[in-house]
């Protein structure tokens, strides 16, 4: 197989599975080293990106997927309008950013960061696949630990942990904390 072929195979996989599809599943399915994927991953990304493609390979940790340019967002949203797509509340997003900082962290611990209860948003957030059980402290009541998943990384777009935005860009001063009196 030349390598437009394996190109326009991996373009195939990635678009019929939706999902991420890990790079040794690629590699497995090709029959190809694993190496030799990661090569031409990486050349298909830069295609993509040089070509201005309305698609682009979105890589988190050794998964791929095709996903949409963000700068297309504007006229997706118009296809889309009116369409039931539920978004994620404010306490889910507060809970969410706590996680993914401060990860792994407790439920007690998330509550007192907000100073309110988040029971329905951590609900939320494993059911949308974002957060994930990290196991349970050694301690008493053995509390259940938090992290972030595969899917949180996906969905903001990150290809790991550390693309997340320094936690000081994100002060506060007084003024802030009147607009939300």
């Amino acid at each position: 197989m030349d390598k437009r072929e394996i190109k326009a195979i991996v373009e195939a996989l990635l678009f019929i599975w939706g999902e991420p599809l890990s790079l040794k599943d690629i590699s497995d399915i090709l029959e190809i080293e694993s190496n030799e994927v990661k090569e031409i991953l990486d050349e298909m990304i830069d295609e993509f990106n040089y070509n201005r493609r309305g698609l682009k390979i979105v890589r988190t940790e050794n998964y791929y997927q095709l996903s949409t340019r963000p700068e297309h967002h504007p006229w997706i949203n118009k296809l889309t309008q009116g369409k039931n797509f539920k978004n994620l509340s404010n306490a889910a997003l507060e809970t969410l950013s706590i996680i993914a900082y401060r990860q792994p962290v407790t439920r007690n611990e998330i509550e007192a960061i907000r100073g309110v209860r988040c029971d329905k948003a951590i609900e939320t957030l494993l059911n949308k696949d974002l957060i994930e059980e990290k196991g349970r402290l050694e301690r008493t009541g053995r509390p259940i630990i938090y992290g972030t998943t595969n899917e949180f990384l996906r969905y903001f777009g990150l290809e790991d942990l550390d693309d997340l935005p320094p936690i000081k860009e994100f002060e506060f001063n007084d003024e802030d904390e009147n607009l939300e009196e």
